[in-house]
């Protein structure tokens, strides 16, 4: 495994929305390595173009804190915010289904209203 260049993390650019750390390749593109990658001790990050790798210089206290991993409770509030993954009863449904018809049907009849009138 040969590194093309030991680079200290100072000398890297962080994207804290992405949470990854770039520093330039001699290919024009860009070294990149996560921050979830340097905590789990991992240190060198490869160009995605070409062959070239760096090794990051780094301590572990130096880093930017990792966010809680929160992803499983956000996809859960996605789906209930959109009405998915949630479960009704047969009885709930039929009375979810009935109270979207009556809504459906006001709207067409809201719609067919104004229509006429312009």
């Amino acid at each position: 495994m040969s590194i093309y260049e030991e680079v200290e993390i100072e000398d890297l650019d962080y994207d804290p929305v992405h949470r990854v750390y770039t520093y330039p390749c001699p290919c024009g593109d860009k070294f990149r390595i996560t921050l979830e990658d340097l905590w789990d001790g991992e240190d060198i990050a490869p160009c995605p173009s070409c062959t070239l790798r760096i090794m990051i210089i780094y301590d572990e206290e130096d880093l930017p804190p990792l966010p809680p991993d929160d992803e499983d409770t956000e996809d859960e509030d996605n789906e209930n915010e959109r009405g998915e993954g949630l479960k009704y009863s047969a009885e709930e449904e039929d009375d979810v289904d009935n109270e979207e018809k009556k809504m459906e049907d006001h709207l067409v009849s809201n719609l067919q209203k104004n229509l006429t009138v312009q």
